[in-house]
């Protein structure tokens, strides 16, 4: 059955949790899951309540939907200084992929689609690299070839931009563009239209190994502890807030081979963790941090 989600940030005082619980009873919400988190050290709260209408009664409609957000915000939200961001289940959430010249993080990402491990519509796919047509000829996706050079990357990028938007103001919309090792250096100002919505991946050795064959480098310093790290995407470059991590032991007897297959490895399940994550609302951004509710 299909359920909704409200997500909550406010700062933490008595009685929260219940004037959110009643209200959604008194609505006739029947809440099936609720999560919530006081951090400490700044006195925020955070919440993620998901319900549905109850077994007599279906989901409500449009019309429904907008005056239960107008009575929350003026009965709870407001006094209480509250954001609440309230997720409805409409339709599939859509997703497009951006993928560069390594294809194992978009390969894994559309197996999860297309078995329902991952909940989602892929809109289509972009890449500046050929390869990645034949995958998404093998799933099924329209696919995008915008090969880019220093001299033509803004030219390139609003091509990738116009066809994001068309997606996006399309009766179906667009819910989150997914970077699957797509390997460009994405523009402020295209960041900056899609606050939230942009999830890339990388290695976790940043700050340290920068540029190309940051495996090799870590190879070379006898590392012992390899990752990867999907954070959304922002006009800080690799240093948005941070939705998922892996990590995993390596040792001297560890080739460069294998420091590189078992980055991909945990690239690929950190990626599609914060898919997941995402698409089930389960993520609240806070300045340069997320609260995850998993």
């Amino acid at each position: 059955m299909p359920t909704a989600r409200v997500l909550i940030r406010c700062p933490d005082r008595s009685g929260v949790v219940a004037r959110v619980a009643s209200f959604l009873a008194e609505a006739g919400l029947n809440i099936l899951d609720a999560d919530q988190h006081t951090d400490p050290m700044t006195g925020r709260f955070f919440m993620r309540v998901e319900f549905d209408a109850g077994a007599d009664s279906p989901m409500p409609g449009t019309d429904d939907r907008a005056r239960i957000e107008r009575e929350f915000t003026a009965a709870v939200a407001e006094p209480l200084s509250m954001d609440a961001f309230f997720r409805w289940p409409v339709r599939t959430k859509r997703i497009a992929v951006l993928a560069g010249p390594s294809l194992h993080c978009a390969a894994d990402l559309l197996w999860r689609v297309s078995t329902g491990e991952i909940n989602a519509e892929v809109t289509r796919i972009i890449s500046n690299h050929e390869s990645a047509g034949d995958l998404a000829d093998r799933f099924g996706h329209p696919f995008h070839c915008l090969p880019v050079t220093k001299d033509t990357k803004s030219q390139q990028e609003a091509a990738i931009a116009n066809l994001l938007d068309a997606d996006r103001d399309s009766p179906e919309g667009l819910d989150l563009i997914v970077l699957a090792r797509y390997m460009q250096i994405l523009s402020d100002d295209f960041t900056a239209a899609r606050p939230g919505r942009i999830i890339n991946i990388h290695h976790s050795f940043l700050p340290a190994f920068k540029g190309a064959k940051p495996y090799h480098q870590a190879f070379e310093r006898g590392v012992k502890l390899i990752g990867a790290t999907s954070h959304y995407a922002t006009a800080d470059l690799d240093e948005g807030p941070i939705i998922a991590q892996r990590v995993a032991h390596v040792s001297h007897r560890d080739r460069v081979e294998d420091l590189v297959r078992k980055g991909r490895d945990l690239e690929r399940t950190t990626l599609a963790e914060a898919v997941r994550l995402h698409l089930d609302d389960r993520v609240l951004i806070e300045g340069r941090k997320t609260i995850v509710f998993d």
